[in-house]
């Protein structure tokens, strides 16, 4: 799924040793997130602009390469994009680049394209006891019956704002405010 995408973690963060063993937190190298906004015509423009289709299903991500396009509501995508150098000049050129392409595409179609790329931040939790260190703080059911492979959706972790996108049977992707993140890890790393 997101592998090429989030291939480079810029850290690895300590957990309790009571998650056990193989189970690990790690925040993402930055990436270049834009949040779209538009109706299905704009979208299919976006999505064909952008290098990965926007899903139209709710609660869905797609994935391509090192592109994805995260589902957040009826006329709302999260694109996130990992340049293909590390740096926050590789960040803002490919932003730049992306931004024109995905106007350029779009012409006169209403739309909204916002860079969030300093705003937000990737942690990723994997391994077997990522989705019970979750629900410490995630209300939602993330057995994978109810919250399968490629789900996303927009929730609360305690009082922050998160996004939770289910990357493979035991990884998540956690992406929020870089202001919340130390409240998001320190929380990881005590339950």
């Amino acid at each position: 799924m997101p592998d090429a995408l989030f291939h480079a973690p810029a850290e690895t963060l300590a957990l309790s040793p009571r998650v056990g063993a193989g189970t690990s937190l790690r925040r993402a190298a930055p990436l270049v997130r834009f949040v779209f906004r538009g109706d299905a015509a704009a979208a299919a423009k976006a999505g064909a602009a952008f290098g990965a289709a926007l899903p139209q299903s709710p609660l869905a991500a797609e994935s391509t390469g090192e592109r994805a396009a995260l589902w957040q509501g009826p006329d709302e995508w999260l694109l996130l994009a990992r340049p293909s150098t590390e740096g926050p000049q590789a960040v803002d050129a490919l932003a730049r680049s992306l931004a024109g392409e995905i106007a350029a595409a779009l012409g006169e179609t209403p739309h909204s394209l916002v860079d969030v790329s300093e705003r937000n931040v990737a942690l990723l939790l994997e391994g077997p006891g990522a989705a019970d260190l979750l629900n410490a703080h995630v209300f939602l059911d993330l057995d994978p019956a109810a919250f399968p492979v490629g789900m996303v959706t927009r929730t609360l972790f305690t009082k922050a704002e998160i996004v939770l996108w289910r990357t493979g049977e035991q990884n998540f992707a956690v992406e929020c405010w870089s202001s919340f993140a130390p409240y998001v890890e320190g929380h990881l790393a005590e339950a």
